[in-house]
């Protein structure tokens, strides 16, 4: 059992995207991963967009620099969101991946508007 809360104690629960109502395409700051260890988990919660054939897309780019140039992280995309409501997780081996990310959300439709977040859970290597 020590083991088992020795390694709670090093997960992270951080907001890689704020909870908020989105109606437009946005990327998200910068989030290093430098301190974490192993895979990292994204969890998308998202309420059913409405408006006209409302279509939210959110995927993942990385980067070896925080202000570098970022692109696609492949395979690290959410399922598109849609009137529907979603919960969603997608795990990153940032042993795989450059040491930035940022989260890149694409709205599409008219007049969508969608109400989501996505947190990160991660074991931090020094908890």
């Amino acid at each position: 059992m020590a083991i088992i809360q020795q390694n709670l104690e090093k997960l992270e629960v951080s907001s890689a995207v704020a909870s908020a109502s989105v109606n437009s395409t946005a990327t998200s700051s910068a989030i290093d991963l430098l301190e974490f260890d192993g895979d990292v988990v994204l969890v998308l919660n998202c309420a059913a967009g409405t408006g006209s054939s409302p279509t939210l897309n959110v995927k993942v780019q990385d980067s070896d620099a925080s202000g570098g140039t970022y692109t696609d992280l492949s395979g690290a995309a959410f399922t598109e969101v849609t009137t529907s409501a979603s919960h969603q997780t997608l795990a990153i081996n940032k042993d795989e991946c450059n040491r930035f990310i940022k989260i890149v959300q694409t709205v599409a439709g008219s007049s969508p508007v969608f109400i989501y977040g996505i947190s990160l859970v991660g074991a931090k290597k020094y908890g």
